[in-house]
């Protein structure tokens, strides 16, 4: 039950910058995709559930709703959401499954996605299939929530979250069955540097199969690839790291 007016083409950058240059390998051609606009900032009223959709570019389904006002739209399917089920969004709406409360109105210990980092922006946490985020403490202005990474964060009272666990949670247990449907995906093949030689990798040469000859990993570029920390500022508003 495909809407078109919620549908576009887009161009896939594929790993490269605005030059064309390779930026991030393994990355390229895979099966023509049309992106899917969802409702990240989702408009106040009561909406029913009209379908449940494959999504091509994200882990997690889709869920079609139509608006009393006859508005239709995508957002994220929360587990245990239904055809037929009504959800709402607002400070009236209930802790429901796929309702939408400001975090403020939000019970301790209850679980969210579909996070907005700055109130109106529209959601920017937890939004990948089986994901979930708990409401773990209350500061006004600030609500804290512990992200699926372990990360306890602070976040704006009056942004809004979506009620429950994104679906689709048995995603990471999907096997592909064969080196196409990697393709399919546009992930390219990873070949070891310890198979390359020594002018294309750090790993690469010597004699059969031998180890890297080094005492730590190091990137294609020379640079340590394993025991390095890659966060350089601290950020006030994380309470927790990871």
């Amino acid at each position: 039950m495909v809407v078109k007016s919620l549908i576009k083409g887009f161009h896939r950058h594929v790993g490269r910058n605005v030059h064309g240059k390779i930026t991030c390998r393994h990355k390229g051609g895979g099966h023509k995709r049309r992106y899917r606009q969802i409702e990240w900032k989702r408009q106040e009223g009561v909406a029913k559930v009209a379908a449940i959709e494959y999504d091509p570019n994200r882990s997690a389904r889709l869920a079609l709703l139509h608006y009393v006002n006859g508005k239709k739209s995508y957002i994220l399917h929360a587990s245990g959401l239904k055809i037929g089920d009504e959800v709402r969004a607002g400070k009236n709406a209930d802790l429901q499954t796929a309702h939408v409360l400001p975090l403020s109105e939000i019970a301790l210990g209850t679980q969210v996605h579909s996070i907005e980092l700055v109130a109106n922006r529209g959601a920017q946490l937890v939004r990948a299939a089986g994901c979930f985020a708990v409401v773990v403490a209350r500061s006004l202005p600030y609500v804290a929530i512990k992200l699926p990474s372990g990360e306890i964060r602070q976040v704006p009272a009056n942004a809004k979250a979506c009620i429950g666990r994104v679906g689709n949670e048995s995603h990471a247990q999907t096997k592909l069955g064969k080196a196409g449907k990697s393709r399919w995906l546009g992930i390219r093949p990873t070949v070891r540097g310890s198979a390359m030689n020594p002018v294309d990798h750090p790993h690469g040469g010597g004699e059969g199969r031998c180890g890297i000859g080094r005492s730590k990993p190091l990137t294609p570029w020379g640079k340590p690839a394993l025991g390095v920390k890659t966060r350089k500022r601290a950020n006030i508003y994380v309470l927790r790291n990871r």
